[in-house]
C-alpha cells in the first residue's frame, strides 16, 4: 500500500512538472512532500529559506537547511551546491521548499542541471501567498495545512 501511495503521488507530481512545463521531476503539495518524507527513507526535504526565516518564522522538524540567499540583501548563497552535495545524494529523492515556491523552484532547477535526478519543488511553500489582510501562513503552504514546524 505505501508504494501505491508513493507511486500515486509521484505520477501527480510528474503531471503537474509536464504542465507547468518545469525543467526538474515534479511539483508537490505541502501534503504530499510530507507523506514523501515519511513514507521513502531516502526522501530528503531542503529548506531554502534564509536564516533569518528559519529563526524567526519557524523550522520544519528533519529539513537540510541550505541557504538559497542570505539575508540581510537576498544575496546568492556561491556554496549552495557544495552544501547540497555534502548533506543530500544525488540519487536521491530530494524536495525543495521556500517561503511560497520560487526559490525552491530555482534550487530544483540548479539541482538538476548539475545532475540530481530525482528533484521537486513544493508548491506554496512553507508560508504561501498572503492572504486577504496582506498576512502569510493562513493560505496555502505547510503551515496553513498544519503539517509540523517549530518555533524558535
Amino acid at each position: 500500500m505505501e508504494t501505491e501511495t508513493i507511486t500515486a503521488i509521484l505520477e501527480r507530481a510528474h503531471k503537474r512538472a509536464e504542465e507547468m512545463d518545469l525543467p526538474y521531476q515534479g511539483a508537490l503539495l505541502p501534503t504530499e512532500a510530507l507523506t514523501l518524507l515519511q513514507e521513502a527513507p531516502e526522501a530528503k526535504l531542503v529548506d531554502v529559506r534564509s536564516r533569518a526565516e528559519w529563526d524567526w518564522v519557524g523550522r520544519i522538524p528533519g529539513a537540510v537547511e541550505i541557504e538559497w540567499q542570505s539575508y540581510p540583501g537576498m544575496r546568492s548563497n556561491p556554496d549552495f551546491i557544495n552544501y547540497l552535495s555534502n548533506q543530500v545524494d544525488q540519487e536521491s529523492l530530494v524536495m525543495f521548499i521556500c517561503r511560497t515556491g520560487g526559490r525552491s523552484h530555482q534550487a530544483a532547477a540548479t539541482a538538476s542541471e548539475l545532475g540530481y535526478t530525482n528533484c521537486y519543488n513544493v508548491l506554496e511553500g512553507f508560508e504561501g501567498e498572503k492572504d486577504a489582510t496582506g498576512h502569510r501562513g493562513k493560505k496555502g503552504g505547510w503551515k496553513a495545512a498544519g503539517l509540523p514546524w517549530v518555533q524558535s
